[in-house]
């Protein structure tokens, strides 16, 4: 294989990383257009098209077994933009653990005879280095607590970059963090922010309004979608870290603070007609010059998939960079990259960093 080659393991073969490799062959299929969408053509010295799938983990039982291409628009995953080339890469089992609620049981169907615990531990360390994969990207539900510990110790059992794109805090985590530190494993996360994305939005809009020197006493986000994602979201009990990332996302961004009865931010519902499609309606109201009041309301409808695509394609040549330079540990990308970063910046700032980085 090509020596410049990123070879990247997925972990979840849902919609979001459907998303993310159709990009990526959009692109392929489209060299003589300009690149509209994408924030950095090269990275060091990686393009978008560096970037090779080389191993793919899944729980579905429509999934496992079916080359990376045919699992990709498998059931329920609903992104059709582009057709892939036939892959090599055959999708493996992947420990269920907490990585499926209650509501997506009967579109997301394991495996009724799941392999034992020990012996599959040791088929996804073995494929992980048969395959050569360097950088495994976490694309579970959001909720999978238990999940994402367990990769992310196969991350560091393997040496594997590790990008976590869900919240369950890892990354962010300092004793976690440390661990990726001492084993000289780079880590990007937590919770990808998406390009153009409602937290994104609302954290500019924030972080605008306290430049200007603008209170603000109330604020909400309302996120609905007609995906898996949205579905899944429906169990309030696998929100808990998804909300305080969100949360914490947009309040870092303003010097005051908004007390907790007057903030909300997280999704809302499950609309099914919507697939991926998510609308987000985001309002805040404040104080202006001379305590005169000020309020602005803001519908925003992106495609949820492309919003995750963009960013990550980034993320994983950073990550790259990472490893090429023997950098290990917990990644300063990751304040661009991540709504709940180890450490928060303003946008501008995190960009900076990136850009530094890359250079």
């Amino acid at each position: 294989m090509d020596e410049n080659k990123i070879k990247v393991g997925i972990i979840g073969v849902g919609n979001c990383f459907a998303g993310l490799i159709q990009g990526i062959e959009y692109y392929k299929q489209n060299r003589d257009k300009e690149p509209i969408g994408l924030m950095h053509k090269t990275v060091g010295s990686y393009k978008f098209d560096d970037i090779e799938f080389t191993s793919a983990f899944d729980v579905g039982e429509n999934k496992i077994g079916k080359s990376l291409d045919q699992a990709v628009c498998s059931t329920p995953n609903l992104v059709k933009w582009v057709d892939l080339p036939k892959s090599e890469v055959m999708v493996k089992e992947a420990p269920v653990l907490d990585g499926i609620g209650i509501y997506v049981e009967n579109k997301i169907k394991p495996l009724p005879n799941p392999t034992n615990s020990d012996i599959l531990k040791n088929q996804i360390e073995e494929e992980i280095k048969s395959t050569g994969t360097e950088i495994l990207v976490n694309y579970l539900p959001v909720g999978s607590q238990k999940a994402t510990l367990f990769w992310a110790a196969m991350a560091l059992k393997t040496k594997c970059a590790f990008i976590n794109c869900i919240p369950e805090f890892i990354a962010s985590e300092e004793k976690l963090a440390e661990l990726f530190k001492k084993q000289g494993v780079p880590i990007i996360g937590d919770d990808i922010k998406g390009q153009v994305g409602a937290t994104i939005v609302h954290r500019v809009l924030a972080r605008l309004c306290n430049d200007r020197g603008a209170t603000i006493d109330k604020t909400y986000q309302l996120n609905v979608g007609g995906n898996t994602d949205f579905l899944n979201m429906k169990e309030q009990e696998r929100l808990k870290s998804k909300k305080i990332s969100k949360t914490e996302s947009v309040t870092s961004q303003v010097e005051k603070e908004i007390s907790a009865e007057n903030v909300y931010i997280g999704p809302s519902d499950f609309i099914p007609f919507l697939g991926n499609t998510k609308l987000a309606f985001i309002r805040i109201e404040g104080k202006m010059f001379a305590d005169i009041p000020y309020s602005m309301e803001l519908r925003l409808d992106v495609d949820d998939k492309a919003n995750s695509g963009g960013i990550v394609v980034d993320a994983i040549r950073c990550a790259k960079l990472a490893l090429d330079r023997g950098i290990g540990g917990y990644l300063d990308v990751s304040s661009y990259f991540m709504k709940h970063p180890l450490v928060q910046k303003t946008d501008s700032e995190a960009k900076q960093i990136v850009e530094e980085f890359i250079e």
